[in-house]
């Protein structure tokens, strides 16, 4: 019967999973994860800013819901509830003080409820001023280009408009000076040029400023003239000649010399251009100030508004003059001083 008896094997097939099967790959998932969150949380706090930051680390600061321990020491603090929020209780109602500005001068003692003028021009005015700035420069363009003699010089004339104001200069050309080099004596047809901005400049209301300008050539004395003298003695010899022109002596704001401190051409300090006399109608200065009243009346004086400026008569033509030539060349020294023409 033992020959017969049946014999079972079982065979137990292993999976491929290895030694430890699939649970390895769930740890790794959990650390990629961590990791992921951890760099998700640098760059977090590497994109917000230090105050943000700050706003974070005080929500969640443990803080006292009652900082002070009169009353009953718990939220309201002793404090009783209104519309306001929470108020100290007071028998009398609570009071408000106001910084009320100082009564103004008058003879009634009560107060304008009209604004204080200011002396500054309004913009109205400013308007005014920048149309007769620009109505002068053009008809000073007209007068110089309708005179054949002067036509020359149309390249020597520059207007332009700057913060300071209506800005006319007469700036040399090659070959064409304004002055002879090395002097302050003007040539006759700088005069006349002259003749045609002191005209724009009596019917303006505007103090004015002059300024002589040279190039960077070095000029030297042995007496130690320099281009500092040379360029004041040009601005103080423009002065004189409008002066004779009719431009009243207070009109005059300043006059100074800035030698070759403010080419024209900075990148050619030795131009010919680069000397040059600057004359600037100053913006702001027409306006006049409003005469001061006694306040005789009921309230505060007012004052009377500035005047509105004159508009711009044409321009006087002028007779044609016959230019003397200039001496040639760019450099203010480097060449002798020419005879000067006769008027």
């Amino acid at each position: 019967m033992a020959d017969n008896q049946t014999i079972i094997i079982k065979k137990i097939k292993k999976s491929g999973g290895g030694h430890h099967g699939g649970a390895w790959k769930i740890a790794y998932a959990d650390f990629v994860t961590a990791m992921m969150a951890f760099f998700l949380l640098l760059w977090l706090l590497n994109s917000v800013t230090q105050d943000q930051l700050q706003g974070i680390a005080d929500h969640f600061a443990p803080i006292s819901t009652s900082k002070s321990t009169s009353g009953s020491g718990q939220i309201l603090g002793g404090k009783v509830m209104g519309e306001q929020g929470a108020m100290d209780v007071s028998s009398s109602r609570a009071s408000v003080s106001v910084d009320l500005p100082p009564p103004k001068a008058g003879s009634g003692g009560e107060q304008s409820s009209d604004a204080p003028p200011s002396d500054a021009p309004s913009d109205a005015s400013k308007q005014q001023e920048q149309a007769q700035f620009d109505k002068a420069a053009e008809e000073l363009r007209q007068a110089v280009e309708s005179i054949p003699s002067l036509r020359r010089l149309a390249k020597s004339l520059l207007i332009d408009n700057t913060p300071e104001g209506l800005r006319i200069q007469i700036v040399d050309q090659k070959g064409l000076a304004m002055f002879p080099s090395g002097s302050s004596k003007m040539y006759l047809y700088t005069r006349k040029v002259l003749g045609l901005i002191a005209k724009v400049i009596n019917t303006m209301p505007q103090k004015i400023s002059i300024a002589g300008h040279t190039d960077s050539v070095k000029f030297h004395t042995n007496s130690g003239y320099s281009n500092w003298e040379l360029s004041a003695d040009r601005a103080n010899a423009s002065r004189r000649e409008l002066e004779k022109l009719g431009v009243p002596f207070g009109r005059v704001a300043k006059v100074v010399g800035k030698a070759d401190t403010e080419p024209l051409l900075p990148d050619d300090p030795k131009n010919a251009r680069n000397r040059r006399i600057s004359i600037i109608l100053l913006r702001g200065t027409g306006h006049k100030k409003a005469a001061p009243d006694g306040g005789g009346g009921q309230g505060a004086a007012k004052k009377s508004p500035a005047p509105e400026l004159s508009p711009l008569p044409p321009l006087p033509k002028v007779q044609p003059v016959i230019p003397e030539p200039a001496p040639s060349g760019s450099s203010e020294s480097a060449q002798p001083a020419p005879s000067t023409p006769a008027e």
